[in-house]
């Protein structure tokens, strides 16, 4: 068996504005269990693109993106559908901008054995296969960018915007989450942003310049998305896993607190996970619980108990073709820090 034919099925990322999910979503909401939670999910994202003052959030953690449900997340954002990002770094740079530098993910098998794929140079994500080389790739095209930077403190959003800028110029496929973003107005966060290929590209660019280089400033991230609540008072959660990225935005109200600045809690929030709560879990809590803490109001939140791949689609088709974003303003957020 050689790499190639192990890399050879590409994941094919699914297009919600090719079919339109109102009727099975209309039977959802007539039904028990996971079907009922989605469809009441997609009421309340779509509650989120109804309101002219909510500042929609969309947080991503996990694997999707190289699942097959990239496109989803471009679409929201070309359609107004989301007006921030906060992200794993890998959703963002292994998946997102792996893929803009003209790069795949792979359909893979689980009989292979992992120690062959070492030996091949193939990274696994459950079923899904990455050529490391092409990763490296990846890692290398970070440090030029920010080789040629000044060197100072960054905030992951405002180095995403630079990579954003990169791909206009230099994208092979021309429509990332990253490039999409940049050119919407959509500033993408990610707290955690090291913990990907972004890490490896900017370890070996402070390797090479020890004196004078780029960082990534993590509080400068907290601020810079509390200003944003700040500013927009109003605001829902659409959440795909949990991790940092939930936390994160859900914090953004209580560290506005901590400031001085009385902000509403988010007003709507949807999460979908396969976490489990009894073993503090899902990211620690259920929605209900963030409210204890101050961060999400209860009336308009649901958890959808399932994994992402299998009812995003839906839910975020359904909401495209009813077409209620075509009235919704870009907020344009990134605009704040200009």
């Amino acid at each position: 068996m050689e790499k190639k034919d192990l890399l050879k099925e590409v994941i094919e990322h699914i297009d919600i504005t090719s079919f339109d999910s109102t009727p099975i979503i209309d039977s959802m909401r007539k039904m028990s269990f996971s079907s009922r939670d989605t469809a009441a999910a997609t009421d309340i994202l779509m509650r989120m693109v109804n309101d002219k003052d909510c500042t929609v959030m969309l947080t991503l953690a996990g694997s999707t993106s190289a699942g097959g449900c990239m496109q989803v997340y471009v679409d929201m954002v070309r359609n107004k559908m989301v007006d921030v990002i906060v992200a794993t770094g890998a959703s963002i740079i292994d998946m997102d901008f792996f893929e803009a530098l003209g790069f795949k993910h792979y359909r893979g098998r689980m009989d292979v054995l992992d120690s062959k794929l070492r030996s091949l140079y193939i990274d696994r994500i459950y079923d899904t296969f990455i050529d490391e080389e092409e990763l490296q790739n990846c890692d290398s095209t970070i440090k030029a960018v920010a080789d040629t930077l000044e060197p100072r403190p960054y905030s992951s959003r405002e180095f995403i915007a630079e990579l954003g800028k990169y791909l206009v110029q230099h994208s092979v496929k021309k429509n990332s989450l990253v490039q999409a973003a940049y050119e919407m107005g959509v500033p993408i966060f990610c707290p955690a942003f090291s913990d990907s290929s972004a890490g490896f590209g900017l370890v070996k660019h402070q390797w090479e310049n020890p004196d004078r280089h780029v960082s990534i400033d993590s509080v400068k991230d907290f601020l810079e998305l509390t200003m944003i609540k700040m500013e927009a008072g109003t605001s829902g959660l659409f959440m795909i896993g949990g991790g940092v990225p939930k936390n994160f935005a859900q914090d953004t109200v209580v560290c506005a607190e901590i400031l001085g600045k009385e902000v509403p809690m988010h007003q709507y929030a949807v999460q979908i996970t396969v976490a489990d709560v009894r073993d503090g879990a899902c990211s620690s809590s259920t929605l209900k619980e963030a409210s204890s803490w101050g961060k999400v109001e209860t009336i308009y939140e649901q958890m959808v108990y399932a994994e992402a791949t299998t009812v995003l689609p839906l839910i975020v088709s359904y909401v495209y073709h009813h077409a209620d974003w075509r009235n919704r303003p870009a907020r344009e957020w990134a605009n704040l820090f200009r």
